[in-house]
């Protein structure tokens, strides 16, 4: 008998990954969309729009429900209707910088929205059938304690994202050690993919670069080009999300690389993806990434992108997952990372510019 998995957020980057994955494996796998007057589903429309156009009496390889985090009531309609082995709520607002505009509605959809999802499931007396994994973040340790960060060190979030997820956290153990609830967490560092929302400083980078590549595109601007992050690929930790819930007992554990790069390092290895060799000048607003061909500055510093409040490094200790999980975090380099991401992105340039062509 197949497994029954309801994924929250999946038409986001990790949630569409982690369809697939679990698709491969045979789930029958449900999600939770947010109505709009517009579609938000270009990540997942190739598990599910063929089949809904050409037949809709196939079955699906993908079952889509409208809910929404901040609206208990629709929580528990869908998971009363599913009755699912297993939750991913990957649903958030996960933008650091978008956090400080909106803190009220972060704190509604990634602490409460958390809290409504725990509870809709205990309310319906499946605490003892459904398994519950909550994409927790290193934004959580933010002005770190100590390097690198694992499971046991405190945390001391620096954003309304960190401190709505550090809440997220608390309640998710808090319903484990109340009621018997397989419920964990997976402390995620900075995962990237082609698949990356396009405001996201990785995804915004590999953009430029292959716009800038093809002429479409004068300057990228950018904010602490000094961050360090552990940065990894989003496919590879939709895998260590499904082995956490997989393993014997309910425990919370870090998923990183165990590697830690700038910003500056991410930007220069784009822009060597398309052609481009990065000399850097100056400091602070003041510093510019000159193409060593042609003496043109390219890339830029805008004090627009700080935050109120920077996190300087995050460095992701991910030996218990490693051990207990068998889970390898460096299956897909840090430069394969860039790799794959600017390849994409090339793509994606060249047939916007084609379809703009043919729409002339």
């Amino acid at each position: 008998m197949k497994k029954i998995a309801l994924i929250t957020g999946i038409t986001g980057q990790d949630g569409s990954f982690l369809a697939e994955f679990l698709i491969e494996k045979g789930y029958e796998v449900h999600g939770i969309l947010r109505r709009s007057s517009s579609f938000n589903t270009g990540r997942i429309e190739h598990l599910y729009l063929d089949e809904w156009v050409r037949d809709m009496k196939k079955d699906r390889l993908i079952n889509l429900h409208y809910g929404d985090m901040t609206d208990s009531s629709s929580l528990i309609r869908i998971i009363q209707l599913v009755q699912p082995d297993e939750i991913y709520n990957l649903a958030a607002q996960s933008h650091v910088k978008v956090s400080f505009d909106v803190p009220e509605y972060t704190a509604e959809s990634d602490a409460v929205g958390t809290l409504r999802m725990l509870e809709a499931v205990r309310i319906l007396g499946l605490e003892k059938k459904t398994r519950i994994y909550q994409a927790s973040t290193s934004e959580l340790f933010g002005k770190v304690q100590e390097i690198p960060q694992k499971e046991t060190t405190p945390f001391y979030p620096r954003s309304p994202y960190g401190v709505a997820k550090q809440y997220g956290f608390w309640i998710t153990k808090n319903y484990r050690e109340s009621y018997g609830m397989f419920a964990v967490n997976g402390i995620l560092f900075n995962h990237e993919s082609e698949r990356r929302g396009e405001t996201f400083v990785t995804r915004k980078i590999t953009l430029a670069a292959a716009r800038i590549a093809q002429g479409f595109q004068d300057k990228l601007y950018l904010g602490n080009l000094d961050a360090r992050r552990d940065w990894g690929y989003a496919r590879d930790y939709v895998e260590c999300m499904w082995l956490i819930l997989q393993h014997d007992t309910p425990e919370d554990f870090v998923i990183a690389t165990g590697e830690m790069h700038t910003v500056r390092e991410f930007a220069t290895l784009a822009f060597k993806e398309v052609g481009i060799e990065l000399r850097w000048e100056g400091e602070g607003v003041d510093e510019k990434g000159i193409d060593v061909k042609t003496g043109k500055p390219l890339v830029e510093v805008d004090a627009k992108y700080f935050r109120p409040c920077e996190v300087e490094q995050l460095l992701g200790d991910p030996t218990k997952a490693k051990s207990l999980l068998g889970w390898n975090p460096t299956k897909t380099s840090f430069p394969e990372l860039v790799r794959i991401m600017v390849e994409h992105d090339m793509r994606f340039v060249r047939k916007l510019y084609l379809k703009a062509q043919v729409i002339e």
